[in-house]
Order: structure tokens, then sequence, then C-alpha cells
């Protein structure tokens, strides 16, 4: 009977666990900055491939920061790359940390620390299939911006339900 509630048990842990996955995600990683600065000459890289170019796809970007962040906002500039390392896109983006009437930090948060995912690029087409590269820029005109301690991105195809 104990063997029983046990593997009962490790059922419900094993798909509590496989729900909370991603699964349609093709792309998601993170870039850790040194000493929680964000220096204006560091560019995370990320590489990931299309294998359908026929689907549209969301490119969310995801920015792990302190309290201690001095601004509301975060200015950020893309680059999109294909395989060759041509320029596919590329533009400013603001991406707002607190929100302006209240303050609060947006995003999820243990402690000071707060993770925060948003759309930044959303039905992108790829014109071919194969190896992207995406990087990112603070645009902040601050050699070091401090209190960013990660900056990500995720890659999903977009779904039309």
């Amino acid at each position: 009977m104990h063997y029983v509630r046990q593997s009962i048990g490790s059922f419900f842990f094993l798909l509590l666990l496989m729900s909370a996955c991603d699964f349609d995600k093709i792309y998601d990683d993170y870039v850790d900055m040194d000493n929680q600065v964000w220096h204006v000459d560091t560019l995370p890289h990320f590489q990931f491939e299309v294998l359908d170019n026929s689907l549209p796809y969301q490119i969310d970007y995801k920015i792990r920061y302190a309290l201690g962040y001095p601004y509301q906002n975060l200015y950020v500039t893309y680059y999109l790359e294909d395989e060759e390392e041509n320029l596919v896109s590329s533009d400013l983006q603001e991406i707002v940390l607190f929100d302006s009437k209240t303050g609060e930090p947006r995003g999820s948060g243990l402690g000071d620390i707060f993770d925060y995912e948003v759309t930044g690029l959303s039905e992108v087409t790829f014109p071919n299939a194969g190896k992207y590269h995406f990087r990112l820029k603070q645009f902040m005109r601050q050699e070091e911006l401090p209190f960013v301690m990660s900056v990500g991105i995720a890659v999903r195809p977009v779904t039309q339900e």
C-alpha cells in the first residue's frame, strides 16, 4: 500500500512538473552580467534555430533585476541577424520595469530580485529556415547600468487560436 501511495504521489509530481514546462519554446536562455552591471559595450548574444519559417514567431525579453535599479524603464536595441550575420532587423525598444503610478516592480520576485518577461517582438517572420543570432544592447546612455543581473530571450512560434 505504501508503494502505491508513493507511486501515485510521484505520478502527480511528474504531471505538475511537466505542466510547468513550456514545450512550445524553441529557445530560452539568459546571459548573466558581471557584478550585476550591464556595460554599454556588453551585447548578450543568443543563437537559435528556426526549422519552420512559414510560421510567425514571438521573441520575449527576460530581465532579472534588483530593486536598486535606478530607472523606471530600460531602453534596448536589438539586432537580429541570419546565419551569415546579415542584419534581418534592428530597433530601439523600451521595457518598462516599474509601474509609472505605483512604482511597483513588474514581474515576479523574491526579496529584492525580480524576473520580468515581456514581449519584445511579436509576429516575427524569418526569411529562411536556419540559425539566427540575436544581440541586445542597453541604450540608457550610461556606461555602466547597475542592478541588472541577467538578460535573456525566449523564442516561440505564435499559435493561432
